[in-house]
């Protein structure tokens, strides 16, 4: 009897000691092509590498804009089932929602958020109220990256440590990087999940002169000067985290994940009422191609992102192509840390470590996104993606075979109309949890 008592607690032992660690690293409006391994004109060789060496997801989809997509990483959940689908100041999540950080504290991890929050811009709906142990940086939104402010407003002065607003200099790049490799370099035994919602490369874009040197001749005009120098400045700072982590002897037992929010962004850099701080001016050169469309749109250049999964030892080096969502990633990491949730967590999400690195077959899933004020929806199951706008109460319906025409150029409602009522009768059904859980408590 005794035998066996030791040997169970050596087992549960071994499984506690192998319990991974997470960093899970979020750009702002990163384009599908503003990377250079998807041919993007600014060199990021920290993300080649991680790319090369790493698992890279070819179809990993997100919300079409900010706030919803980190709703859906915190909860596993599609973000509209929180009425969540714009950029919003407002408080995001129900007091008793069971967060991907209050979830894996429950089983021993270490949390701490540097970045961007953008789920409640005060400092009494903030990130340390919603599982995270340490927090940094703009409870609100995307910040310029030299004051540190938000837009005018009730909520401009936003940056903080631990909900406590300050003043600091420096570039905001800088900071949030500097603030996670602390972090890191403090962690002892316990494991640890640090999430890092950069700001780059959203507007205001303005870089510092030393990184304006290094961008390549190649690219001309001040502000694509300044755009590329912010993503080479967002890959130098995944760098120095890496670094971070192999100098603390920690990589090894890291699952780290980059990706972005949403699709790149072709918005003014001066059209938003951010505080005047002599910002380059012209549209945001966010590439997308050959992806359709934009930030804010259902379709592929809005939702479909980089991502890139590395974890030394662990998954082997290649491209995973099935559909994937931002709302998979909490029931993953779950799944590897050993925190089985108490009660139904209602996941849209599943936990995709067998497909990834056990070589189970991907099973076909839905992928349901839900645009700014529901005016545009789209869901996809298998090659087919249905794409509904609503205008003046009519709704225009499109779909695309996917797997033969990524970049939705070919609209084929009219021919395959039992391929349209057929989704149209699963997002009826698959949308009816939407509104579920708003934060009206």
């Amino acid at each position: 009897m005794r035998l066996t008592l030791l040997l169970l607690f050596a087992s549960c032992l071994h499984v506690l000691a192998a319990r991974p660690n997470f960093v899970f690293i979020i750009a702002d409006d990163l384009g599908w092509a503003d990377v250079a391994f998807h041919g993007g004109n600014a060199p990021t060789p920290h993300l080649d590498r991680l790319a090369k060496e790493g698992v890279e997801l070819t179809q990993h989809y997100v919300a079409p804009v900010c706030s919803p997509t980190r709703t859906g990483l915190m909860t596993g959940r599609c973000w509209s089932r929180f009425n969540v689908t714009t950029p919003q100041n407002n408080r995001a999540l129900r007091w008793d929602t069971v967060t991907l950080p209050k979830a894996l504290k429950s089983v021993g991890y270490d949390t701490a958020i540097t970045g961007k929050w953008h789920l409640g811009s005060k400092s009494e709906w903030g990130p340390n109220h919603f599982g995270f142990d340490h927090s940094y940086g703009s409870l609100a939104g995307g910040v310029g990256p030299w004051d540190h402010r938000y837009k005018e407003g009730p909520f401009s002065e936003t940056w903080h440590r631990n909900e406590k607003l300050l003043t600091e200099t420096g570039h905001v790049t800088d900071l949030i990087t500097q603030e996670a490799c602390a972090w890191l370099a403090h962690r002892k035994d316990e494991p640890f999940f640090l999430y890092v919602p950069f700001t780059a490369v959203h507007l205001p874009v303005k870089e510092p002169q030393e990184w304006l040197a290094q961008v390549p001749a190649g690219i001309t005009g001040d502000l694509p000067r300044h755009y590329a120098a912010c993503v080479m400045h967002l890959d130098d700072a995944v760098g120095k985290i890496i670094a971070t982590l192999e100098k603390t002897g920690q990589r090894e037992n890291t699952l780290l994940i980059f990706t972005s929010d949403n699709g790149g962004s072709n918005a003014e850099n001066n059209g938003q009422t951010y505080p005047a701080d002599d910002y380059p001016a012209g549209p945001l050169p966010g590439n997308n191609k050959p992806l359709r469309n934009e930030k804010g749109s259902v379709y592929e250049g809005g939702t479909r992102v980089p991502c890139i999964l590395n974890w030394p030892g662990k998954l082997k080096a290649g491209k995973h192509d099935a559909p994937v969502q931002i709302i998979d990633w909490m029931p993953t990491f779950c799944a590897l840390a050993g925190s089985t949730p108490k009660q139904d967590l209602k996941w849209d999400g599943v936990n995709l470590w067998p497909q990834l690195a056990e070589g189970v077959k991907p099973p076909v899933r839905s992928i349901y996104t839900v645009a700014p004020g529901f005016k545009s929806r789209s869901f996809r199951v298998g090659d087919f993606k249905l794409v509904l706008h609503t205008k003046n109460n009519a709704e225009k319906t499109e779909l695309y075979d996917i797997a033969r025409d990524p970049n939705e150029t070919k609209n084929l409602a009219v021919e395959l109309p039992a391929k349209v009522a057929e989704l149209q009768a699963a997002l009826t059904v698959y949308a009816k949890a939407d509104k579920d859980a708003v934060a009206n408590d």
